[in-house]
Formats: C-alpha cells, sequence, structure tokens
C-alpha cells in the first residue's frame, strides 16, 4: 500500500512510527521541509495551501491510503481545494481527522455519532463542513475519525507541570475527553483495514475535569498542585476560553464495535503512569 499524509503533524509522525512497516511507500507534506529533521522514511513535500507541485499532485493520485490532518482555514479545506482534481480519478481509502469539537455543548451529557453536531464556533463549523466535503465528493472510501484531546510523548500534564506551564482552572461541571497518540494511530490503522466509510469518535473512555488530570500528574512527580483558578476571573486568551464553552462525555463504543479498537490507554491515569516510566517531566 502506498500512503500519502497532507499534514506531517503529531498524530500522523505518530502513525507512521508506530505503523509505517505496514506500507510500500510513504509521502507527506509540511510546510517548510528545510525545518523538518524528524521525518526519516518519509517522501516530504512542501504545500503550504497553493497549488501543488506536480510530483506532489501525482503522488497523491496514486496512493491507496490518503491521510489527512490538515485543518480547514476560512475557505475551506486547502487539501481538498488544492487536489480535488486528482482525486476525481481512481479510488482510495481516505482517513480525515477532524474533531469532537463539533458536538458542541451537551452541558455534560453523552454524545455519540448519531448526536446531531452543534458547530457554535467558526473552527467547528469548518471542521464539519470539511467532513461532509470529504465524505461526499466521491473522492473515496472515507473515515472520518472525530478526535478528543490529543496527549502523549512530549505532549502532557507532566510536561507542562515540569515547564512551570500547567494551570488548574476550576469550572463546575465541565469534562473533556482525550486520547493518547498511540490510540491515535491503533484507530487509524483499523479505520484503513476497515472494508467500509462511517465517522467514528476516537477518544478515551473516562472523560473527566481538567484540573483531575494536572492534580494526578503532580502527584506522579511529587509536586504540589498548581493553585486553582475560578474559570470567570482566570486569565486567557479568547481561543482558550472558547474550549470551556463545551461540555461534553463522548462515547467510543462505537469505536470499539465496529472498528475493534483496543485503547491502550482507557483512561489518563493509565497513560501517564506509562508516561512518568519512560521518563516523561523528569
Amino acid at each position: 500500500m502506498r500512503l500519502f499524509i497532507l499534514g506531517l503533524g503529531y498524530s500522523a509522525r505518530h502513525f507512521v512510527r508506530q505503523f509505517g512497516s505496514s506500507f510500500s511507500h510513504i509521502a507527506g507534506t509540511v510546510r517548510d521541509p528545510a525545518k523538518r529533521d524528524d521525518l526519516a522514511g518519509i517522501e516530504v513535500h512542501a504545500f503550504s495551501g497553493n497549488a501543488p507541485a506536480r510530483e506532489t499532485a501525482e503522488l497523491v493520485r496514486g496512493a491507496d491510503v490518503l491521510l489527512i490532518s490538515i485543518p480547514p482555514g476560512s475557505a475551506g479545506d486547502p487539501a481538498l481545494a488544492a487536489f480535488a482534481d486528482v482525486l476525481a480519478t481512481g479510488h482510495r481509502k481516505i482517513i480525515y481527522l477532524s474533531t469532537i469539537g463539533v458536538y458542541g455543548d451537551h452541558a455534560g451529557s453523552w454524545v455519540d455519532e448519531n448526536t446531531p453536531p452543534r458547530a457554535v464556533f467558526e473552527r467547528t463549523r469548518l471542521r464539519l463542513a470539511a467532513e461532509q466535503a470529504w465524505t461526499n465528493g466521491g473522492y473515496g472510501n472515507v473515515a472520518i475519525l472525530r478526535l478528543a484531546g490529543i496527549y502523549g510523548p512530549g505532549r502532557n500534564a507532566l510536561v507542562t507541570l515540569r515547564e512551570g506551564t500547567a494551570r488548574r482552572i476550576i469550572k463546575p461541571g465541565q469534562v473533556f475527553n482525550r486520547i493518547h497518540v498511540d490510540d491515535i494511530a491503533s484507530a487509524i490503522m483499523a479505520a484503513i483495514q476497515h472494508g467500509g466509510g462511517g465517522t467514528w469518535n476516537v477518544c478515551d473512555d473516562e472523560p473527566t475535569p481538567p484540573q483531575d488530570v494536572i492534580a494526578y500528574a503532580a502527584q506522579l512527580m511529587g509536586l504540589a498542585p498548581p493553585p486553582e483558578e475560578t474559570f470567570e476571573t482566570a486569565e486567557m486568551s479568547a481561543m482558550a476560553r472558547s474550549f470551556y464553552a463545551s461540555s461534553a462525555r463522548v462515547s467510543n463504543a462505537k469505536l470499539k464495535r465496529e472498528l475493534g479498537v483496543t485503547l491502550a490507554y482507557p483512561t489518563y491515569r493509565q497513560a501517564l503512569d506509562a508516561l512518568w516510566r519512560a521518563g516523561e517531566g523528569r
């Protein structure tokens, strides 16, 4: 199988490290290949949303699997705009990495893939529009993976505590799902191997108040947790504050049932335990 990745971000790179041996050829895009030295084994092409080089377009055309992790912009999905013509021919598996943010606020209630999205922010409306464009465009067999908050090596509460940037923002009733990058990689591979398309939530088993994760990480490190800050009065950027506007418990039952995914880290505690043993935050 030939794999092309539009947007070699954190999750996509981790997927290659975990499952790269399953593919005969792997290529992907970054904005500036000269600034990336962590992409060994991947044929790297520049792409910043403009018309792609002919070589890049031909690799996309010939890919058996297309993994898209580029976020949409105000003009829509840049990958789809740039490559729609070459995608019009052939048949391929398409994996689009979206977000559970499209569900919007449900006041902490449970939601699943049958729950109508409530995309109230521009970024989530654009995500939803991109999902629909890929699904309805006839470009291949499309799997939409709605990801929870991503964490893993180098990107977790242990690291932010050690760096002194962790905060405990308290908003009563607020819960989030999250997902370890290893489990994202497993979900991507399961979606590739699945016979059909569809939409699946990729999240953990235990939606949790964010301050609990910081407190648990501090306990592992033997540190006093950061002081509690009331959400209403905490100094936060508009973007950071907007993430607290939505509270929902997102179900991963369909992911397990239809794709057969067994999470390596079903809760943040198991994941942080493993990351701490691996030396994270030290």
